[in-house]
Formats: C-alpha cells, sequence, structure tokens
C-alpha cells in the first residue's frame, strides 16, 4: 500500500466516522461535509437556547442596569419591571460599601423600580470604574430578590 493510498484510507475512515457521529445518511464526502455543518449549527442554536432559559432562571427579575463615566463620577440607571420595596436601601448599602458617594438621586416606585443616580468616588481615588459600580448594583439586586 502506498502512502497515498493509506491517506485516502485514513480520510475515508474518518468521514465514515463523522458521519456515524452526525447520523448522515449521505455517502460522498462534499454531502457528509454539508450535513456536518448544519448539525454543528442545530448544535449551536440549541446551546444558544441553554444559555437563554439559563439566564431567564437565574435573574427572574428583568432588569437594565447601565452606568456612564462622567467627568467626576458616574451615571447610574436602574430600571426593573416591577415595584421593589427595599431595593433602594439594598443599592444604597451596596454603594456605600464600594466607596461611592450618591450625591443626586431621582426614584420612582410606584408600578416600577426606577433609580437615576450621580456617583462619585469618596476618596477621589482611581480605584472605582464603571463595570464596578454596574456590578455593585447588579449584586444587591441579586441579594434583595434572594430575600423576598
Amino acid at each position: 500500500m502506498s502512502f497515498r493510498d493509506g491517506k485516502k484510507a485514513l480520510v475515508y475512515r474518518e468521514l465514515q466516522r463523522l458521519r456515524s457521529v452526525i447520523n448522515s445518511p449521505a455517502v460522498n464526502k462534499t454531502s457528509v461535509i454539508v450535513d456536518a455543518s448544519r448539525y454543528i449549527q442545530e448544535l449551536k442554536e440549541k446551546v444558544e437556547m441553554l444559555n437563554q432559559e439559563i439566564g431567564t432562571s437565574q435573574n427572574p427579575l428583568p432588569m437594565q442596569v447601565t452606568v456612564e463615566t462622567l467627568e467626576k463620577g458616574f451615571l447610574i440607571n436602574v430600571f426593573l419591571e416591577k415595584n421593589c420595596p427595599g431595593l433602594l436601601v439594598s443599592i444604597l448599602e451596596s454603594f456605600e460599601e464600594l466607596g461611592l458617594d450618591v450625591l443626586d438621586a431621582r426614584v420612582s416606585c410606584q408600578d416600577n423600580f426606577q433609580l437615576e443616580a450621580i456617583g462619585e468616588n469618596q476618596s477621589n481615588a482611581e480605584g472605582i470604574d464603571a463595570q464596578m459600580v454596574k456590578q455593585a448594583a447588579m449584586q444587591a439586586i441579586s441579594k434583595w430578590s434572594e430575600n423576598i
């Protein structure tokens, strides 16, 4: 058996193995590869659906948290689609633990929860960034939701 024949046999065996893994009825190489591409796409879609289901089950509260960096602080927006008694206190405590002073805030808790706040680093150090502020707010919401 020549090297070329051996290589062809190896490719054929691997193609047959791929065909059995993806459960393809195809017999020629091109069709098996097309079926494999479809199979991979289906798997990607299933993974995406499962990730969405996991995200929904872990975070039953539809929420939106955004933090923008200002010249000397942060503009923080928190929105939840339902009224959340006690949530404001949890968020403010998390900001205090982070070392963030809330200089100005507007809050609505009637039918949903809305917070728009301007916060400033207490020590004016460079240690706090927008991502840390967002994480603090999201952790406060998560902690609050566990206690309801």
